[in-house]
């Protein structure tokens, strides 16, 4: 479980990072991979919500319980 807690708090940073863009230049990652209808870009953009989800629900990343 610990791997697949890694590989979603990755894709959120990626996710994350991806809003800053957007924030800042108007760019955004997936425009790299054919656009927001490239289905690529669609499974990407579903693999960071997944894992928005998940570390939402797991409590690992809000530091609770941690004192």
């Amino acid at each position: 479980m610990k791997s697949l807690h890694t590989i979603a708090f990755v894709l959120l940073v990626i996710g994350g990072l991806n809003w800053l863009l957007v924030g800042l230049f108007q760019w955004d990652i997936g425009m790299i991979f054919g656009g927001q209808a490239a289905i690529i870009s669609r499974v990407i953009y579903v693999l960071v919500g997944l894992s928005a989800i998940y570390i939402a629900a797991s409590g690992k990343g809000s530091g609770a319980g941690q004192m």
